[in-house]
């Protein structure tokens, strides 16, 4: 079956590397997937041509609102799955509500990647009801083994003598949904009485009058560095060799980059949002703040207990190999994917 698969690609965000790895199990089970960038289409007129035109018999979209809204009237079945900000962001907006409820009536199937998305899209939208599966992400990580740290931290222009370092690393686009900021002041502080602490922020430049500010902020702050985006391998590298993971989000759907954290036997740190909360536990498979002081007690704490450090590890790492396996989820789409063709054959 030959697929039209739309998502949101920015470059090594979440979304990106999440339709990547799905792409891959489809195209494992058959099937021709063709990948585009929802952005790359002005209009539903554009997307109907690119159907006619690869000769497309069916379609997977990405995020409700973004992708959904232009797979939806071209007489091919879909699927959706959904993001994150499409159920914690657009569905607050009366417009973007109306047009995703419209989008999931003719949708064959929608994934949640929480049972808690799934209780936000059910009652949003109880006509779905009986079409939306959970099936959380499946993690895999392959971190560079030719990446050199002590090169990386010079480049960030981090003393590598200063004793006992801890470098804590926050993964986003730079989006003010991922709240960069929140936590750099009160970390700064921190810093200036440890000098052995340093916050790195990794990511592409989503928004770029935002990324401006968030240049101009990070500049004059002292312990705190930002690098540009970087490939997956490398970006996997760096979580191994850093101290922890950081989440300041205001709403997550399910952070790819904490369970690659947890994968890769580093702690976590994450903000108390629901999408957060669903993958990590506080005090068992991570550690959950409320504000940027409760983060830097926490931090502290982390810092000066191996033993909870070493808990937490243990534990994220088998709550991933139980619950975020990549043969589950393939097996998952390669199921979903098999009733879009029955409604095709019917």
């Amino acid at each position: 079956m030959r697929l039209l698969f739309l998502a949101v690609l920015r470059r090594h965000t979440g979304n990106a590397v999440t339709a990547q790895r799905i792409r891959d199990h489809l195209e494992a089970a058959g099937h021709v997937c063709i990948l585009k960038d929802a952005f790359d289409f002005e209009s539903p007129s554009e997307i109907a041509n690119f159907i006619k035109a690869e000769n497309l018999e069916a379609a997977v979209a990405l995020h409700l609102y973004r992708g959904g809204r232009l797979v939806q009237g071209h007489g091919i079945p879909f699927g959706i799955i959904f993001g994150g900000t499409d159920l914690n962001e657009d569905v607050n907006q009366g417009e973007k509500n109306k047009v995703m409820g419209k989008v999931l009536e003719e949708a064959r199937f929608a994934v949640a990647f929480t049972e808690s998305m799934k209780e936000i899209a059910q009652t949003q939208w109880p006509h779905a009801r009986g079409k939306i599966y959970v099936q959380s992400q499946g993690i895999a990580t392959m971190p560079n083994a030719t990446f050199n740290w002590n090169t990386f931290l010079q480049h960030s222009e981090i003393d590598q003598s200063a004793d006992n370092l801890h470098v804590f690393l926050l993964i986003c686009g730079l989006r003010q949904v991922k709240d960069p900021l929140y936590l750099v002041e009160a970390f700064s502080e921190w810093h200036q009485e440890e000098p052995s602490v340093y916050m790195v922020i990794v990511g592409p430049e989503v928004d770029p009058v935002f990324t401006r500010e968030v240049k101009a902020k990070v500049k004059r702050t002292p312990g705190v560095r930002l690098i540009g985006e970087m490939a997956q391998e490398d970006l996997h590298a760096i979580v191994k060799n850093c101290f922890a993971v950081v989440n300041s989000s205001v709403s997550e759907g399910m952070s790819a980059a904490i369970l690659e954290a947890m994968d890769l036997e580093v702690p976590v740190l994450a903000r108390n949002v629901p999408g957060n909360a669903a993958v990590v536990r506080h005090g068992v498979t991570g550690l959950l703040f409320s504000d940027p002081q409760e983060f830097v007690r926490l931090a502290k704490r982390l810092v000066s207990d191996p033993a909870l450090e070493k808990e937490i590890v243990a534990n994220g790492r088998e709550y991933v190999r139980r619950h975020h396996a990549l043969q589950v989820e393939r097996n998952t789409y390669g199921h979903l994917i098999r009733t879009l063709q029955r409604s095709i054959e019917d």
